[in-house]
Formats: C-alpha cells, sequence, structure tokens
C-alpha cells in the first residue's frame, strides 16, 4: 500500500465513524455499543486519573499484536506501540499501513481491554533529527498512522545525535525543523511529545520558541535523575500544560523499587497538586542481573507503579 492508499484508507475509516474526535478506550466503545460482535469487550479498565503503560519495543513485540496479552499477563493498562526501525530507509518500517493489521491490533486491545497510549519513533534515539532529509515525511507517517489508530500522543526522543547539551549549535536547526511539524500535527489534532537532554527550565525555553501547542514535553525521569537533578523541581518547572507523557522509570539496573533515586509517592503529590494526570510508560529499569526477564522486570515495576498511583 503507497501513502496515497494508506491516507484514502484512513479518512474511509473516519468517515464510516471507526474513530471519533476524542482518544480511543475500550470504556467508550463498550458504553456507545460499537464494539464489534468478533472482540466481545472484556471488563474494562478504570478511568484512573493514572494509567501504566509498557513499551512494545522494550518488551521485543515491536508492532506486534501479541505485546497487547503480554501486557495484560503484566497487568498495564496500555501499550505504547513504537513505528517501527529506521536505520537507512526513508521513512519507518511501519507494518500498520495494513489496514487488517490496525484492525487485529484495535480489536485486540479492545477485547483485553487495553489502550494504545502512544506511538513512538524510537528510531530517532540514534537517528539524527536534524540532518535526516526526510524527516518531514517520517513525522508525517506517524501522524497518519495516530489518525488511523486514533492516537493523541507520539513519542520523539532527540536522542544522541541531537544532544543539545553537547551540540548546542544544532539548536537553530531543531527548533526549525520542530516548527515544521507542528503543522501538521496541529491540523491532526495530536500532539508531538519530544524528550530531549535538557533540563526543564532548558525544555520550557525551546518549546516557548517552537510555539505550538502540538509540540510538548514527554518527560523521562531517568534525565533528571542520571544528570543529577531534582526530579520534583523539574516536573514543577515544565508544569502540567507541557507535559504530554511520562516514561516513569530509570536507566536499567534495579527494579523501581529498589530504586533509591526515585521517591514516587512524592512523584505522585507533586503531580497531584499540579493537576497533572495521564499515561506513566514504562521503558527500563530492569533488573541488571537478568534483563532479558520480560515478565518480570515489566511485572514488578507495573506492580509497584500501580501501587502508588492507582491505590486499592
Amino acid at each position: 500500500m503507497n501513502r496515497r492508499q494508506f491516507f484514502k484508507t484512513t479518512a474511509a475509516a473516519a468517515a464510516t465513524g471507526w474513530f471519533s474526535s476524542r482518544a480511543w478506550s475500550p470504556a467508550a466503545e463498550a458504553a456507545k455499543g460499537t464494539a464489534p460482535d468478533h472482540a466481545p469487550v472484556t471488563p474494562v479498565i478504570p478511568d484512573y486519573r493514572y494509567k501504566i503503560g509498557v513499551c512494545d519495543w522494550m518488551m521485543l513485540k515491536r508492532q506486534k499484536p501479541g505485546a497487547f496479552p503480554l501486557a495484560r499477563e503484566i497487568g498495564a493498562d496500555g501499550v505504547e506501540v513504537d513505528m517501527g526501525s529506521l536505520g537507512k530507509r526513508e521513512t519507518f518500517e511501519n507494518h500498520l499501513t495494513d489496514p487488517r493489521l490496525r484492525r487485529q491490533f484495535l480489536d485486540t486491545a479492545r477485547r483485553l481491554g487495553l489502550e494504545i497510549c502512544s506511538l513512538a519513533m524510537s528510531g530517532f534515539y540514534a537517528q539524527s533529527f536534524v540532518e535526516r532529509p526526510t524527516v518531514p515525511r517520517m513525522v508525517q507517517d506517524c501522524i497518519e498512522t495516530m489518525t488511523a489508530l486514533n492516537v493523541k500522543v507520539a513519542f520523539l526522543p532527540l536522542g544522541v545525535p541531537c544532544d543539545l547539551v553537547k551540540h548546542p549549535e544544532l539548536r537553530p536547526a531543531v527548533i526549525a525543523r520542530l516548527k515544521t511539524i507542528a503543522s501538521p500535527a496541529e491540523a491532526a489534532g495530536v500532539v508531538i511529545g519530544i524528550e530531549t537532554a535538557l533540563d526543564a527550565a532548558g525544555e520550557v525555553k525551546l518549546l516557548e520558541e517552537t510555539g505550538s501547542s502540538a509540540i510538548r514535553s514527554y518527560f523521562n525521569f531517568a534525565n533528571a535523575i542520571q544528570n543529577r537533578r531534582d526530579l520534583i523541581a523539574e516536573l514543577r518547572t515544565l508544569g502540567p500544560d507541557r507535559i504530554c507523557q511520562i516514561h516513569g522509570t530509570d536507566r536499567d539496573g534495579v527494579w523501581l523499587q529498589d530504586d533509591p533515586g526515585i521517591d514516587l509517592a512524592r512523584v505522585k503529590e507533586t503531580l497531584d497538586a499540579m493537576g497533572w494526570r495521564g499515561w506513566l510508560v514504562i521503558e527500563r529499569s530492569r533488573n541488571a542481573r537478568d534483563p532479558h526477564d520480560v515478565k518480570g522486570n515489566f511485572g514488578a515495576n507495573t506492580a509497584y507503579l500501580k501501587s502508588i498511583f492507582q491505590p486499592k
């Protein structure tokens, strides 16, 4: 399927009412009675103020429907789905251009009472956001996939090649490119959440210079902790309106419950006081002695986050 066919399929889906203007959730589908007969809705997750998601690529399930039953077994509320690998391609290796696979993703999530909390452009951890000439196409492909899945947030890391602490000279080019991708994001009604190496005050200035509500901060606990910054102060500086989602883990080493660098109770108190609500997505914090134990690592971190953010 080429890009024009993909876009036509998406538009047709929207015209027939597959996707609403609000974020898709199994609860909404169940309430409307529109869930298809072949995908019965199981008891859905409550509408928690804070929901816990997991990254499909970190669970070794990149763009695989199997990420959803695994997430359900782990105890998560949803999945952050990656756009696919990048390498030297002109755009992501995105299999979700196939409407049958998209339908399978939506049906599987609905059946299990899960949500797709966001899409991720993880390829930019290692690829240059400013130097790759086809970046606008890459981001447009992500936005079209978001529209097709009715996902409202995408994760865009400004990784090693665009580290603005080590390479401040790239700042004008980064801002120019962020402005370029802001326009289609605004038109689609979606948000691109960026992760930078800047401290919170520096990220606020970057967002202000970009000047679009479609470009916000995808906050990562690890950035503050590993750079010995005050995690609580960083959250307060960014404020509730600039943070679209949070990667609520540290670098690999120990589980969250054993990490002395994070006081999650204080984090929750801070977010409560800020009036923020949304998704905390588990990316890392794997036990260094057994980093490949997906169920063990993600299960332990999910359970601990839920004990703090979704207390019974």
